[in-house]
């Protein structure tokens, strides 16, 4: 199972926001969609950082409630891990876990083209596991 078919079934969109927004902004934008992180983009969707629910924790705790005007870019990740569209359920499990995150932004020809979430990665994995017993259940049913 590769990420082409997560993108296939889940969508390719994206929450972005610029670098130069507030902190402050981020926030309403995570809240409101009930999402943990936001991929920076700059004006063409190239990626320049992500902003993950515990980027703002740190912020908030080392410079109090001023973090809520700064600009996203003081409080993002700049070294984005990527993936593609051919990268597997489990090459994308081992990225995520190797970096302790839970969102890995897809991209394709440089571009943005979509985000998975270890909650998007252990929903495949799990339809994986089910469909491998189903299969080996009709196998003995019918030895």
């Amino acid at each position: 199972m590769t990420v082409k078919a997560i993108l296939e079934q889940k969508g390719h969109d994206v929450f972005t926001l610029g670098p130069n927004e507030k902190l402050s902004e981020a926030i309403r934008i995570l809240t409101e969609n009930r999402i943990g992180a936001l991929v920076i983009t700059n004006g063409d969707r190239k990626i320049v950082g992500i902003l993950s629910e515990r980027d703002i924790v740190r912020v908030l705790a080392r410079e109090g409630a001023a973090a809520l005007d700064i600009p996203v870019r003081s409080a993002m990740t700049p070294k984005v891990k990527i993936c593609n569209e051919n990268h597997t359920v489990n090459e994308v499990m081992e990225i995520m876990t190797k970096g302790r995150f839970r969102h890995l932004p897809v991209e394709k020809d440089g571009m943005l083209d979509g985000i998975v979430s270890i909650g998007d990665v252990v929903k495949r994995r799990i339809e994986d596991v089910e469909r491998e017993a189903e299969e080996i259940r009709a196998y003995i049913a019918t030895a």
